[in-house]
């Protein structure tokens, strides 16, 4: 026998359709939250989903099992999360399946902080009181008091936060190293968004989904010219004032690469990034009549407007006009708004119950009307 013929065929995997992703603020999650719930109707999948009007899950609140409509009747039945909340293991475990895969995503608390505050500058109340970024990093505590800390909490420390823990508490080594572990313990992935194509390999490795389920159009994202440039000082201050995230941004995006490296290695995982951009290229030429995002005043279907936020130009998409059905249903879902879409698929899985209102004209009926 040739020596070919010895070799074991890898065996197959099967798509893993019990998924948690733990939706963190401000890290390109609207855009994986995207991909969850195209991957949850094609494969016809139940989305655990916020009850009544809300479109979080009981977000800041940590969560409890309730927040999900149905979990009275439905029990741990749930396929797909991604709503965000603030994480709670033992009340997402009531709710998602024994076999769940959890992961989530991680943003360097550099951008991450500036994009904050353009996106929350009038809710939180340590950004409404300075006049930019950089004069809110020159003395936060200035800006940030303790009293507001529930409104502040976009200010300091979010992705700590999301993952449920305390973003104000003392950067201890022992507490921290404490928390890492246990947000290893909980979570099988954690995805790094300043490389969000290379994420997008590594999560189809690990959940053995196709390249299509996680193609995707950048989502939520605002226009260059309301981005504010940090000054080297801020950067620094960015670390030391949050620098629980920090930490957990540097632990997470080491890991991540060790992660690459002992099960796809680089030079697959570099064919494989070139072949997600050209089939998004390749989508995007199909689907777009622009081959970029536009500003929200550019954009024609008020139905594809995204939610605007601050003093941010969130950017959204015009679809071709001649698409027949299928193209236009794929792309229909590829530029689908996060509130639009959660509340479509609310619709279709809860039909009984009143819509959620979104205050944009409704894409498309649910499946029942059509």
């Amino acid at each position: 026998k040739s020596h070919e013929e010895l070799l074991i065929p890898p065996t197959p995997c099967h798509a893993k359709t019990n998924v948690m992703f733990l939706k963190t603020h401000k890290t390109a999650s609207s855009t994986v939250l995207n991909i969850m719930f195209r991957f949850a109707e094609r494969y016809n999948l139940t989305v655990a989903l916020p009850a009544d009007q809300l479109f979080h899950l009981g977000y800041p609140r940590t969560f409890v099992a309730h927040f999900v409509e149905g979990f009275e009747t439905i029990g741990q039945n749930y396929n797909i999360m991604c709503n965000h909340l603030r994480f709670n293991p033992l009340e997402v475990k009531r709710v998602m399946a024994a076999n769940t895969f959890y992961f989530s995503i991680l943003r360097n608390p550099i951008p991450l902080l500036e994009s904050s505050y353009i996106y929350y500058k009038n809710n939180v109340p340590a950004f409404r009181s300075s006049k930019n970024v950089n004069e809110f990093l020159a003395s936060p505590t200035k800006y940030y008091h303790p009293a507001d800390h529930r409104e502040n909490i976009y200010a300091r420390n979010i992705m700590w936060f999301d993952f449920g823990y305390n973003n104000n508490a003392e950067d201890d080594t022992k507490y921290t190293q404490a928390v890492l572990e246990e947000i290893e313990q909980n979570f099988h992935l954690i995805l790094i968004a300043d490389y969000f194509d290379e994420s997008m390999i590594l999560l189809k490795h690990a959940l053995c989904w196709d390249l299509d389920d996680v193609i995707y159009f950048k989502l939520n994202s605002r226009s260059q010219d309301t981005v504010q440039r940090l000054s080297p000082e801020s950067e620094e201050q960015i670390k030391a004032w949050c620098s629980l995230d920090w930490k957990l941004y540097l632990h997470f995006n080491q890991s991540f690469w060790r992660r690459i490296e002992e099960t796809i290695g680089l030079e697959v995982l570099q064919k494989e990034v070139d072949h997600l951009r050209s089939r998004q290229k390749e989508l995007m030429e199909t689907c777009l009549s622009e081959q970029e995002a536009v500003r929200k005043d550019h954009i024609r279907n008020r139905a594809l407007l995204p939610f605007q936020s601050g003093a941010a130009d969130i950017l959204g998409y015009n679809l071709k006009q001649d698409l027949d059905n299928r193209a236009l249903r794929t792309c229909q879902r590829m530029v689908m708004p996060e509130l639009q879409y959660t509340s479509y698929l609310y619709a279709v899985q809860h039909p009984h119950k009143k819509r959620k209102e979104v205050g944009l004209p409704l894409l498309w009926a649910s499946r029942q009307e059509e």
